[in-house]
């Protein structure tokens, strides 16, 4: 096992977006026209990188081949400076490399990889830490640990499985979406110089950045890219007033749309604002008619989607 360098060999600071994934309605094979359309504004908008294939990019139902189109496209698309993260966690070590190895070759910059979880109860933190240790040996590309919602059947990561992983020099930092302040303290204080915490929930991001996170991957970031951006930007320029307005706006975003409503109001409030948002993949369903006015009101309450709009919404 290496360890870290004195220098961090990636900078994942800034805020991410993990990017919904856009199905044909008549098909329901991935859309990558408009794929490409969504990239490219999301790219102008001030956020470090984009994750392709993460939670809310519905990467589970997403077979290899289209994971593999989407990073071409997305990694074909992207200016200079913005980053492309490809999630690649899969359950088996044999998986998770060989699509490790497909996104390298497509121009990510990092993975981000969830663990191994459907045999849950075998995945001690010994067999966890030797799983990550593989993927960070063999990876061609920086790697982050991500650790999943505990609402998901998934797994939780000891603070100190976290510090141990963190003295590799290719795992650069962790997604930690358990929505805690205190774990990321906890993180920030336990592991390695230089390993870089990112939180999951738009609604943490000022707070995680007082505690020393470097930044977030953030769901609400697909409706609030600007905003979000501009929160850690304001935050590092030392202007906490605006940083601490942006989050009051992103703030109950996050609350009523991504963790309210998931993938679905997700996608809904990106066709709101002009977006290719679409409806998620079955088993997935659609956002109920009767809810679409609470997606209007909270993009509206933020400041983000005119009240004159929210007629046509």
């Amino acid at each position: 096992m290496t360890t870290r360098n004195a220098e961090t060999p990636l900078d994942i600071s800034g805020v991410m977006i993990p990017t919904t994934t856009p199905f044909d309605p008549v098909t329901g094979e991935i859309d990558l026209v408009a794929l490409r359309e969504n990239v490219r504004k999301w790219a102008r908008t001030g956020v470090s990188g984009l994750v392709i294939g993460g939670s809310t990019g519905e990467a589970v139902f997403l077979d290899e081949g289209e994971r593999d189109a989407c990073w071409d496209v997305v990694g074909g698309s992207l200016p200079d400076g913005v980053l492309l993260v490809a999630g690649t966690g899969a359950e088996s070590l044999r998986t998770t490399l060989r699509l490790t190895r497909m996104a390298a070759a497509r121009g990510a910059d990092a993975v981000l990889v969830q663990p191994p979880a459907f045999y849950r109860g075998a995945m001690s933190p010994e067999v966890v830490r030797d799983h990550y240790l593989a993927v960070a040996e063999a990876s061609p590309v920086a790697v982050i640990v991500y650790q999943v919602p505990t609402r998901f059947s998934t797994l939780d990561f000891p603070s100190g499985l976290v510090a141990e992983l963190s003295a590799h020099e290719n795992i650069v930092g962790i997604k930690d979406s358990r929505g805690q302040l205190e774990m990321v303290g906890e993180l920030v204080t336990q592991c390695s110089r230089g390993f870089q915490v990112l939180v999951g929930s738009g609604n943490l991001l000022y707070g995680a950045l007082e505690s020393g996170a470097v930044g977030g991957i953030l769901g609400v970031a697909n409706l609030a890219p600007r905003e979000s951006a501009g929160l850690h930007a304001r935050y590092m320029a030392g202007d906490r007033a605006a940083a601490g307005a942006l989050q009051e706006r992103i703030g109950p975003l996050h609350n009523a749309v991504v963790g309210g409503m998931g993938v679905a109001g997700v996608k809904y409030g990106l066709e709101l604002l002009g977006y290719h948002g679409g409806v998620p993949r079955p088993p997935l369903r659609p956002l109920p008619e009767g809810r679409r006015d609470e997606v209007a009101e909270a993009l509206a309450r933020a400041g983000i989607l005119p009240r004159r709009a929210m007629a046509h919404a």
